[in-house]
């Protein structure tokens, strides 16, 4: 847990209130691989029911802020017909 602890000091240093809120979501932030915000807030409520949706995005606005994460947008195209039947070849084989 020492990033959680550089974490913290970074925070304190800006000038950031340290809550039991935020030592949660960063746990929760620290040991997984969330793909949104909605993730991070459905698993920390889960601990602290008292957390908000809007706690989270603020958390992950400021920690992008500081560098410690970064937003990232996957966008994809559905596969080609041939794709899938060349997808479903290799299942049936």
């Amino acid at each position: 847990m020492q990033q959680k602890e550089q974490i913290i000091k970074e925070l304190q240093k800006r000038g950031k209130r340290i809550t039991e809120q935020r030592k949660v979501l960063l746990d929760v932030i620290l040991e997984g691989g969330w793909s949104s915000c909605k993730e991070i807030y459905y698993e920390a409520s889960k601990r602290d029911p008292s957390i908000g949706l809007a706690t989270v995005y603020r958390m992950m606005a400021t920690l992008e802020e500081m560098g410690v994460i970064s937003r990232s947008y996957h966008y994809s195209f559905p596969p080609s017909d041939k794709e899938e039947e060349t997808c479903q070849q290799q299942l049936y084989v």
